[in-house]
């Protein structure tokens, strides 16, 4: 007998659509069971997802893509919509290399029609999907799947204040009370009190049709009794925030209720307007761990992924920043939505008056970090790398043109296979090296943390520290570290005396140092040649750096690799040689130079290697470029 008797015997969407609601619930249980054996296993996002699934069933009921368009904001709630379309039978490889993508992605299926991986996007996007199906001529509904957490980004506003009344186009509110951490802000408090009761919509529905079969007189008398409600209802109760943009609200209603999704879905497509269809659902539903703690089973990691004992670096630099903070009343802490993540959940509770979590609003956070800084306040905005490219303007002219302290701790940088191409760390050394007059650290131990950070809050100018995700290795620390770690004079380690002559040298920065220091054991053991390793912990001023390296570049002549995670261009790598050909030009003429950086493309890893291998920078790659 089958594990999944009714999921298993899906095989169209006229299937699911012939199923009774007593045989739906049992598909939602089904559904739940695998979301739980997959996400467990492989890692991923499974509180959101099981909260999605009895809409995401309604939603595949009631419209039919490929024809009709669903797109799902951040999309990282879609595997429900995977396992009810092409994707059932490889939904064991999600998230594995070469298999699903735990986000929407186009070329992975047609029922993909927007890939997605950031928030507060999918409004905008599905605003152009009906546009152009209305200029096109098409019969097509889009349907924007979004959850509350995504309206504390601006970018949804702006979407909204651009909408337009004719359009098929439905907007799917998921109302969770969450994002990643807990929603905060305005918008969230009047989310919450939206409410309509039950078997409203219906009797509406229902004397809406009555009232309009009256001979001669019935539309208008509809009008009338439409127009003159509404405005006894404003009057005495106030119109809500999608009304008064002139949207047609519907909701809200539980979202977990199958029937009362698909009724409500069925009203906003007769509705062939402009619609916002409001859900209140339970993230991590029916799985008692999620839903008891949704935050921490928001993303999990893969089963058998390896787990340190060490404390990660986003928990070091939350450790350190209270410390300086209890120094220093003008320290305080900015996140857009990730408290947990970025480590400031116990700055947030120690130090509540200086902790501001702006929602997934990275623009705000650091034109708001800037204003904080030139009125005397000393801002640390903690951001993934993939999402602090979305404020760069800020970067350059709110923060840096105006020269303000503010120091930015960018989390994640480098790559970072299980999210795939739109949660690679690498676009910000080459974004944020362009920018006058802002320093780059990059330190890879515990204490080198500390002290950048330090530093950093005492500098007069901007700073970026970048730091991967995990912890310190203990190889590297032996390597490079085996003295004071609290000399901080220079922007580098290296791993060769002053008096010593290689007969190579790879220069790099971060994590992918291991890389480079099997490679140049192989090396060794090949050759019997040495490879020295300079580790960059200050990578910006350029000017800096490219002296430090100067002065241990051999006299004779040797190859020099730079070696790099992030996109080579304009990344380290090719400034550092920018700067050391212009300024040492002698030194470098007998040197023959390899740029080893992931090319001007996203890393998508489809086979099963590392990452490394997949960007081209792994001890394999080093090794041939040491060899030639």
């Amino acid at each position: 007998m089958s594990e999944y008797p009714i999921l298993d015997r899906l095989s169209s969407r006229g299937d699911l659509c012939s199923l009774s609601q007593e045989q739906l619930d049992q598909l939602a249980a089904e559904i739940r069971t695998v979301l739980v054996e997959v996400v467990t296993k492989n890692g991923g996002h499974l509180a959101s997802n099981l909260g999605v699934v009895e809409l995401t069933i309604a939603m595949h009921r009631v419209f039919e893509t490929p024809k009709d368009h669903f797109i799902f904001d951040v999309s990282h709630q879609c595997y429900v919509h995977k396992i009810l379309t092409d994707r059932r039978d490889r939904f064991e490889t999600l998230r594995r290399p070469g298999g699903l993508s735990g986000f929407t992605k186009r070329s992975e299926s047609v029922h993909d029609c927007f890939g997605a991986g950031h928030s507060s996007t999918s409004v905008s996007a599905a605003l152009g999907f009906a546009m152009s199906d209305q200029l096109q001529g098409n019969e097509a509904y889009t349907v924007a799947v979004l959850g509350d957490g995504a309206f504390t980004g601006g970018m949804i506003h702006e979407a909204l204040n651009n909408c337009r009344k004719d359009l098929k186009l439905i907007i799917v509110i998921n109302e969770n009370e969450m994002s990643i951490s807990k929603n905060i802000g305005r918008f969230a408090r009047h989310l919450t009190k939206m409410r309509s009761k039950p078997g409203y919509l219906q009797t509406k529905a229902t004397t809406g049709r009555i009232i309009k079969k009256i001979p001669l007189i019935g539309n208008g008398l509809f009008r009338l009794i439409r127009d003159t409600k509404k405005t006894i209802k404003n009057m005495l109760y106030g119109s809500n925030y999608f009304e008064d943009l002139g949207l047609y609200y519907l909701g809200p209603v539980d979202g977990n209720d199958e029937r009362a999704v698909e009724n409500l879905l069925r009203e906003a497509k007769r509705a062939k307007q402009s619609c916002v269809v409001h859900l209140k659902t339970k993230k991590g539903k029916g799985y008692l761990p999620a839903e008891e703690n949704p935050n921490i089973y928001h993303g999990l990691p893969p089963s058998d992924s390896h787990r340190n004992e060490k404390p990660t670096f986003s928990k070091i630099f939350g450790d350190e920043l209270c410390k300086l903070a209890a120094q220093d009343e003008r320290i305080c802490a900015i996140t857009a939505a990730m408290s947990d993540g970025t480590g400031l959940e116990q700055f947030r509770q120690q130090f509540p008056d200086r902790f501001f979590d702006v929602g997934i609003a990275e623009e705000h956070a650091v034109t708001f970090a800037a204003g904080l800084a030139a009125n005397g306040m000393r801002p640390v905005v903690a951001i993934y790398s993939t999402f602090l490219q979305r404020a760069y303007d800020q970067i350059l002219h709110d923060v840096a043109l105006q020269g303000l302290p503010v120091v930015f701790c960018v989390d994640r940088a480098g790559l970072n296979a299980a999210d795939g191409a739109t949660h690679h760390g690498i676009f910000d050394v080459a974004y944020l090296s362009q920018v006058p007059g802002l320093t780059i650290e990059t330190p890879v131990t515990e204490a080198m943390l500390r002290r950048s950070l330090a530093d950093a809050l005492a500098r007069p100018t901007p700073t970026a520290i970048r730091y991967c995700s995990g912890c310190e290795q203990d190889t590297v620390l032996e390597r490079f570290y085996a003295e004071d770690q609290s000399t901080y004079d220079r922007p580098g380690r290296v791993d060769f005396a002053d008096d010593e002559q290689p007969d190579a040298l790879i220069v790099t920065d971060g994590r992918v140092v291991s890389e480079a220091m099997t490679a140049a054991e192989l090396w060794e053991e090949q050759s019997g040649k040495r490879a020295g390793i300079i580790l960059l912990e200050h990578i910006k001023p350029y000017e800096q750096a490219a002296d430090f390296v100067a002065e241990r570049l051999p006299q004779k002549p040797i190859r020099l690799i730079l070696l790099e995670e992030d996109i080579r261009a304009g990344g380290m790598g090719m400034l550092l040689c920018d700067q050391l050909t212009r300024r040492y030009p002698e030194r470098m003429a007998n040197k023959t130079v390899h740029l080893l950086a992931p090319e001007d493309n996203f890393v998508v890893r489809e086979r099963a290697e590392s990452i490394y291998t997949t960007a081209g920078v792994s001890s394999d790659d080093i090794l041939r470029a040491l060899s030639e």
